[in-house]
């Protein structure tokens, strides 16, 4: 299987200010790039030739693990992303971070404390365990949820280049801001 960049159904440009036109450029358009190329040559002639992106980040170690789980990671992210986001989940989602944090002011609390406090480069994670349950997770480097039968529901990369050219190291104001822009409807179709 050949992986290709994913399509953003946005511009570029579309999430300015909370993300810049060069911040996508760079990070979306070489960073991801970047992982894509890497995996599609490391799994050549190999036992995930032909798995999907979910297989090998299951199944995989070292590299290749490094370059699927960053071509996820990073797919995830993106496609969660709309200049049209913010608010607040609703339906089955809603009603599953209200029974586990009592509201939702408390669960953006909670995970904006993982992301701003992972230590180094990684991903604050919503996840669904195999009972159902919602866990925050803070995984470094290209840690996904998947690795531990987790569904993967709302991501937030805290590697410094997804925000050093708008916040430059003012992390937790990156995480402030990008609520702003999480497109409910994407996270809640991942629940």
């Amino acid at each position: 299987m050949i992986f290709e960049l994913p399509k953003l159904p946005y511009a570029a440009d579309a999430l300015a200010p909370i993300i810049s036109e060069q911040t996508i450029n760079l990070h979306y358009g070489k960073h991801l790039q970047t992982y894509v190329t890497n995996l599609n040559n490391l799994i050549a002639g190999t036992k995930f030739e032909n798995a999907d992106l979910e297989t090998i980040v299951r199944e995989s170690d070292g590299a290749i693990f490094n370059n699927a789980g960053q071509t996820l990671n990073h797919t995830l992210y993106f496609l969660q992303l709309s200049p049209n986001g913010g608010g607040v989940p609703k339906g089955a989602l809603a009603d599953a971070i209200n029974k586990k944090w009592g509201n939702f002011d408390e669960f953006k609390k909670e995970f904006s404390a993982a992301a701003v406090t992972l230590f180094g480069s990684g991903w604050a994670w919503l996840a669904k365990d195999a009972n159902g349950e919602l866990q925050i997770l803070k995984e470094s480097n290209a840690g996904n949820p998947l690795t531990k039968a987790m569904t993967p529901i709302l991501t937030f990369d805290v590697w410094e280049h997804a925000y050093y050219v708008d916040y430059q190291n003012r992390r937790a104001e990156h995480i402030e801001k990008i609520w702003e822009i999480i497109d409910w409807e994407i996270v809640e179709g991942r629940f």
